[in-house]
């Protein structure tokens, strides 16, 4: 049996399957719902979400199949690993895998007669929060059988907060700039003035709604989601704009573009909200700061929304010293 680095890992690969291949936008990888590979046919990697993944006899998949939710058949040979997220991951008796199989809250079928190279991961669901928490009380958290369900949530996510990222970055990239610019002066400030937007925000919410019984606050409540809406994707992008900077100038780059800070940025968060518990407590500070920072800097307009103003009028000069006798 594995250990439990070797599963995270494993865990670690289906995630950047999941994630990496839309950008390389790879050719050998096969990312669709239902995916066959006939006999006497190749693929580099299958990634499915809710499909089936066959490899049928003869088939070739020179690396990885990895499914979230759906079937794994494998009647051929697999290069490397067959990792099931709460998946039926059959192997029958003709097939040869090189690699590792893995199945995390779902079932596994084994017929005689098959050759696996590598180690057999079976995890049911309810087994899931002991193997990795073991007797705390996260094990009762990670036990069910919706982590699937939650990995694809997660992924649709992002390629929602990616289109949204793609046209926030093409029509403001100055205003982006310019925040995360007083963002990496001001994070925690920022952090203080998004939690207490969050409380008066909510007490505006629920007085709206109550409003909204006699109909007088519905045009309050609808004007209310509409502008935490704005502020929550500006917020989220300056966030993203922040962290993909960072990451950018660390690998060396100077000259960087908004598209490209925003777009790493994007790839950082999720990556981190992957992580269970910590991932969770990130969202929420990142959340806070992002509110923060689009209030504080008025949507990249200004610097300091509440620095007083002198009107362009410059202040008076000092009176002259008194001679002295």
């Amino acid at each position: 049996m594995m250990k439990r680095k070797s599963l995270f890992a494993l865990l670690s690969l289906a995630l950047l399957l999941g994630l990496g291949a839309p950008l390389r936008g790879h050719q050998g990888i096969t990312i669709q719902r239902n995916v066959t590979v006939l006999a006497a046919e190749s693929q580099d990697n299958i990634f499915t979400i809710g499909g089936n993944a066959v490899v049928e006899a003869e088939g070739k998949v020179l690396q990885s199949v990895v499914a979230f939710g759906g079937t794994i058949t494998v009647s051929g040979e697999v290069g490397k690993d067959v990792v099931g997220l709460g998946s039926r991951v059959v192997i029958k008796s003709t097939a040869v895998v090189k690699g590792d199989v893995v199945s995390i809250g779902g079932t596994l079928e084994k017929e005689p007669g098959c050759a696996i190279q590598g180690d057999t991961v079976f995890i049911a669901g309810s087994e899931f929060g002991e193997k990795l928490f073991g007797g705390s009380f996260l094990k009762g958290i990670f036990s069910l059988s919706l982590i699937p369900l939650l990995l694809v949530l997660k992924l649709i996510a992002f390629f929602l907060w990616l289109m949204v990222a793609l046209l926030g970055a093409a029509l403001l990239p100055k205003p982006i700039a310019r925040a995360g610019g007083e963002l990496r002066r001001s994070f925690w400030l920022a952090f203080g003035i998004g939690f207490l937007a969050h409380i008066v925000f909510a007490g505006m919410v629920i007085f709206a709604a109550l409003l909204s019984i006699i109909l007088i606050g519905i045009p309050v409540l609808l004007a209310l989601i509409a502008a935490g809406v704005a502020i929550k994707i500006f917020g989220r992008l300056v966030v993203f704009y922040f962290f993909g900077e960072s990451l950018l100038r660390a690998f060396g780059s100077k000259r960087i573009a908004a598209m490209g800070a925003v777009l790493a940025g994007l790839l950082v968060v999720t990556l981190i909200g992957f992580v269970p518990i910590f991932g969770f407590l990130f969202g929420l500070v990142i959340n806070m700061v992002g509110w923060g920072i689009a209030i504080r800097t008025k949507f990249g307009t200004t610097d300091n929304a509440f620095q007083r103003k002198t009107n362009g009028v410059p202040p008076a000069p000092a009176a002259p010293a008194a001679p002295v006798v």
